[in-house]
């Protein structure tokens, strides 16, 4: 009697509309759940693995998902999902005993997965260079058992149904014959080993998730889009395998002050209409509680730059290497000016030959006014 197939969704117990990371994260909860080391070998509960198992090999897979989507179970040109012929995948699987997927065994260490994270910090952490603690969640070697996913106490057998190969060879009709194929052994899901007393701290995984804390030493010059990779922090492997490593990517903030250009810094400073006119020697901050100084020459208007040589950000592989600060001059026109500043204005614009438009439009009985009260007269 052949039971019906259930629906690859309604086996993970996922929307049709999940994404990839619903899809792994469904999967990895009821692997553990049903995995046959977990429940000492029940029958039930080794189907409902490989029910898991197989629905997930297809969703997972974005053109076997398509295909399943529009066919369901039935795959066009007959056949009946994965239990009967499944068109050229199960070719490749024949000839070339498995190679094509679903018949590689997983007996042998396994690198752990490659972890990213992404690290803010300000421009002038970045000058500076300098030491954070970051805290993320990663899958590490459980404790308990030391990785190996049996109890203290107990030892890993080796299966007897594949004799530690973690596969079994398997006969096969198709319309070319009889074949043979290679396939995962159901009995150790592939492993090779069994595990009949699980660790109870991580339920015979031999990994557990935990929040790792980790202080990171940042070199100084780095920027936005730059990676540090940190050898060894990913996840742990499997069976004994290498961890896998951390990347760090960089996002420098924006600071108000400083405009960024690779190892280049670019300010704005403010200057009086004095100090643009007369010249002045102008002390600039810089980054790093630094500072620097510029020389005005006379006349200088706004938008003049003044360059300031290795008051930049340092280079990230040679720290001795550092960029260059331009520094833009703004001349700030003074406002609310007493009467006293103004009369010192309308004399200068007097020297220069200048009539302003106050003067220019001042009648008969505001000269009166000035020469009653003793103002001079401008103009």
């Amino acid at each position: 009697m052949v039971t019906e197939k259930r629906d690859y969704y309604v086996v993970l117990e996922v929307e049709r509309s999940a994404g990839a990371d619903d899809i792994k994260r469904a999967y990895r909860q009821m692997a553990r759940k049903f995995h046959p080391d977990v429940n000492g070998g029940d029958k039930d509960a080794e189907d409902r693995f490989k029910e898991v198992a197989e629905a997930y090999e297809v969703l997972s897979d974005d053109s076997k998902r398509q295909t399943y989507d529009r066919f369901g179970h039935q795959t066009p040109g007959g056949g009946a999902g994965a239990e009967g012929f499944n068109g050229f995948g199960d070719i490749f699987d024949i000839f070339f005993n498995g190679a094509g997927g679903q018949g590689q065994a997983r007996t042998g260490p396994q690198r752990g997965a490659d972890l990213r994270y992404d690290l803010e910090m300000t421009l002038e952490e970045a000058y500076r260079g300098v030491s954070k603690t970051i805290e993320f969640p990663r899958v590490e070697s459980c404790e308990t058992c030391s990785g190996s996913g049996a109890a203290p106490g107990t030892k890993v057998e080796t299966c007897t149904a594949c004799k530690g190969m973690g596969q079994v060879r398997m006969a096969q009709n198709t319309f070319f014959g009889t074949m043979q194929k290679v396939v995962p052994c159901a009995r150790c899901s592939g492993r090779g080993r069994i595990i009949p007393t699980p660790c109870a701290t991580c339920a015979g995984a031999g990994r557990v998730e935990r929040e790792r804390q980790l202080p990171v030493a940042i070199p100084a010059g780095v920027d936005t889009g730059m990676q540090m990779p940190l050898r060894g922090e990913g996840e742990a492997g499997a069976l004994g395998g290498p961890s896998g490593d951390l990347y760090l990517f960089f996002h420098v903030r924006e600071e108000p002050r400083f405009e960024r250009h690779g190892r280049d810094l670019r300010t704005t400073i403010p200057i009086s209409f004095t100090q643009a006119a007369l010249g002045d020697e102008i002390v600039v901050p810089a980054l790093g509680g630094e500072k620097g100084e510029i020389t005005v020459p006379e006349g200088t208007q706004t938008g003049a730059t003044f360059r300031l040589r290795g008051m930049g950000m340092p280079d990230v592989r040679n720290t001795a290497l550092k960029g260059d600060l331009h520094v833009a001059v703004r001349v700030d026109v003074p406002t609310r000016l007493t009467e006293e500043e103004k009369k010192a204005l309308r004399s200068f614009a007097a020297l220069r030959g200048e009539k302003t438009t106050q003067e220019q439009h001042k009648g008969f009985f505001g000269r009166v006014k000035d020469a009653v009260l003793g103002h001079d007269e401008v103009g």
